[in-house]
């Protein structure tokens, strides 16, 4: 993601470790913007939560291997690349960058 001018990045403290399961997921509000965190194997990702095709919330969609099901119209994303993998979404999901510290689940935003 490019950071444009006026705009600075920022660490989050989004949740905690324990709170997002192995191979599930979490909303957290995050200012203005809803993020799903996902578990993957060993690491946690985030994106936007509401899908680019329609508005519908991804963390109520089925998370298989690396790829969340939108429970709207069943479009695909890879979590961790935000990619579509399936249609009907066309647009890919902004990914948000995570680091682990202490047990806690960090996400860096970026601010106007």
């Amino acid at each position: 993601m490019t950071t444009s001018v006026g705009e600075h990045p920022q660490w989050i403290d989004a949740a905690a470790l324990s709170d997002v399961q192995d191979w599930q997921m979490q909303a957290v509000t995050i200012g203005a913007r809803e993020i799903a965190l996902f578990s993957v194997g060993d690491a946690v990702h985030a994106t936007d939560n509401i899908c680019t095709h329609g508005h519908a919330r991804l963390c109520e969609g089925f998370l298989e291997g690396t790829e969340i099901e939108c429970p709207l119209h069943q479009g695909r994303f890879d979590v961790c690349t935000g990619k579509v993998t399936s249609g009907p979404a066309e647009d890919p999901l902004r990914t948000y960058p995570v680091r682990i510290e202490n047990g806690r689940v960090w996400v860096e935003i970026h601010r106007a």
